[in-house]
């Protein structure tokens, strides 16, 4: 089992920049793939990226390549998403996840443990 807790998050202005991080308890961090989502607020949890076990291989929702990056630190055992040119409709809360089973899904129901996600707020 493994426990979650996100931090980073603000307000921060549009075109600004925040790096969230996701630190996991337990000794066993790589094992698990990792993944960010998002829900703002009257909408649908979504997905933003994911990193597979290794961190060799990453995966981007289409909205947010180029702008978000993911990482990870298997010897911190944390999972950071840096993210960039921050614009109004970023606004939401973000949350990491652990997927022990797959290689980095873009698929909610695939996660297994859940962080309980940190606010982001951009102004316009």
């Amino acid at each position: 089992q493994v426990q979650l807790v996100e931090s980073g998050g603000g307000l921060v202005q549009a075109g600004g920049s925040l790096r969230l991080s996701c630190a996991a308890s337990g000794r066993t961090f790589s094992s698990y793939a990792m993944g960010w989502f998002r829900q703002a607020p009257g909408k649908e949890r979504e997905f933003v990226a994911a990193i597979n076990k290794s961190g060799g291989r990453t995966y981007y929702a289409d909205s947010m390549k180029g702008r978000f990056t993911i990482s990870r630190d298997n010897a911190k055992n944390t999972v950071y998403l840096q993210m960039d040119s921050l614009k109004p409709e970023d606004t939401a809360v973000y949350y990491c996840a652990a997927d022990q089973d797959y290689s980095g899904s873009r698929l909610e129901y695939q996660y297994d443990y859940w962080g309980q996600g940190t606010q982001v707020t951009v102004s316009s």
